[in-house]
């Protein structure tokens, strides 16, 4: 028999974005032909999709841990890697996509329904990306992205147009067997039901759904009995449909006592008050049964409910019930508000926006959060001292530097950005002009004493520039030695 799953614990994880390439382009008689590194390809995201096909969370429940696939590294001749498929995963129409901490990530309702749990890393850039009028030849190259990583908990919400309620073996799924199609157990014994079941109605035109809830009683709301874990698949529901067992052996229970027990657990559940409701008084093919609902269904209807008395063995009284809950639909698909279409939600960044944040934290290190110099410092290589002074440099045109000395920072100050922390050095990088070096190596991070100063920096580059002809003696001036 297949089980039913309406909760399951998922631990997802995206695809890693694929390593940029560090490369140089040779052949014959073009020994240095430029940087030829590709670009990583980015990791697959894993994405919900409400598929009509499913109704339970049993596939999770056996496999928890879901993975999307890694993106390929990038290679020479400016070939990229390939990008990491999306993992879809097909979901039952009203899953809930929950946080450990019970917060609400996505409420999935409707077939084709999409929500993007995690989302694959970015591929690295190679070094022909990498490559600009300062920096000719990189010979570094960006890391791969991570995935993200989450664990979320999904529960199932049936979406039924009628909850059928009522104690344990009030006739629930014999009824839900006699108006539709469904085949749900049925026995003499309390407790037959233990999932919920979904029933198709057809009433004239009109066309909707039942749910057959499993049997509540006293103290359900509080996790008693089997009612904590079915009464969420009534929350979507339009009308509630009181079921109660006329014919119960048990002297201590009555119609009304049944009603209003149900009543109290579906209010300590809560959100449960706006619904309509019905009472269905099933098993009057029981003589003593007849007699019972003829006396308690005055004072039902006192109290303003509809009543229906019903025989779910011998189908007496079941027309009228279906058009009467086809009614109650019906005016609830009216009432409701039109679906809308899915807006395209633009969010401009805002003028004074620097795209990042710095506070000191207790221990007096200063952190910078913000996605752009977080994701630059996890495509980072610091193995490699050229990457190291590229991310720098990106972080002084940001203006992280600006930003730590206007929040207080001094030269040699503690500073955290991702899970990488480093010694503040504010004169190594503002202000001063990148003249590349040897691939691999960046001499700004050398010892400052060793250093050489922008000015004889820019002294040696004007040498180097100068025509050759300009420095030899001119013959002019050896004929005027000859004069003398």
């Amino acid at each position: 028999m297949t089980s039913f799953v309406d909760r399951a614990v998922l631990h997802v994880r995206a695809g890693d974005g694929g390593h940029g390439c560090v490369s140089i382009h040779r052949e014959k008689f073009k020994p240095f032909g430029g940087p030829d590194g590709g670009d990583g390809g980015h990791g697959g995201s894993v994405t919900l999709v409400v598929d009509a096909g499913v109704h339970t969370l049993l596939d999770f429940h056996f496999h928890p841990h879901q993975k999307a696939r890694n993106g390929n590294g990038g290679a020479g001749n400016h070939r990229d890697g390939a990008n990491g498929e999306t993992l879809t995963l097909r979901v039952p129409d009203g899953t809930v996509v929950q946080s450990i901490d019970g917060e609400v990530l996505a409420d999935l309702v409707g077939v084709g329904t999409q929500f993007e749990l995690a989302r694959g890393g970015r591929g690295g850039r190679g070094n022909a990306s990498l490559a600009s009028t300062r920096r000719k030849a990189p010979g570094f190259a960006e890391l791969g992205e991570p995935g993200e990583t989450i664990d979320v908990v999904l529960e199932l919400k049936s979406v039924a147009d009628v909850g059928l309620v009522g104690f344990p073996s009030a006739g629930k799924s014999s009824l839900i067997a006699a108006i539709s199609a469904a085949r749900p157990k049925i026995a003499d014994y309390p407790f037959t039901t233990l999932v919920p079941n979904l029933g198709v109605v057809q009433a004239g035109d009109e066309t909707f759904t039942v749910a057959d809830v499993p049997g509540l009683i006293p103290g359900a709301a509080t996790g008693k009995g089997l009612g904590l874990e079915f009464l969420r698949h009534i929350e979507r529901t339009a009308v509630l449909a009181h079921v109660v067992d006329t014919a119960a052996l048990e002297t201590e229970r009555d119609p009304l006592s049944d009603i209003d027990a149900i009543e109290a657990e579906l209010a300590a559940y809560g959100g449960l008050e706006d619904r309509p409701r019905l009472v269905v008084l099933n098993k009057i093919d029981v003589p003593d049964g007849r007699d019972l609902a003829d006396i308690v269904r005055p004072e039902l209807e006192a109290r303003g409910y509809a009543v229906h008395v019903i025989s779910a063995v011998t189908h007496e009284g079941l027309r009228e019930l279906v058009f009467a809950l086809s009614d109650v639909v019906k005016q609830h698909r009216a009432a409701a508000p039109p679906p809308e279409r899915t807006r395209i939600i633009l969010r401009p960044i805002a003028v004074d926006d620097s795209g990042f944040t710095i506070q000191r934290d207790a221990e007096g290190v200063y952190v910078v959060r913000g996605g752009a110099p977080e994701r630059w410092v996890r495509q980072t290589n610091f193995d490699n001292d050229e990457a190291v002074g590229y991310l720098a440099d990106r972080l002084a045109r940001l203006g992280v530097e600006v930003g730590l000395k206007k929040a207080g920072a001094q030269p040699g100050d503690p500073v955290r950005i991702g899970v990488h922390e480093f010694d503040w050095q504010p004169n190594l990088f503002v202000e001063e002009e990148f003249v590349p070096g040897n691939r691999g190596t960046d001499y700004r991070l050398e010892d400052a004493s060793k250093r050489v100063g922008a000015t004889e920096r820019k002294a040696m580059r004007a040498a180097r520039r100068r025509p050759y002809e300009e420095l030899e003696v001119s013959p002019g001036a050896d004929d005027e030695d000859e004069d003398f």
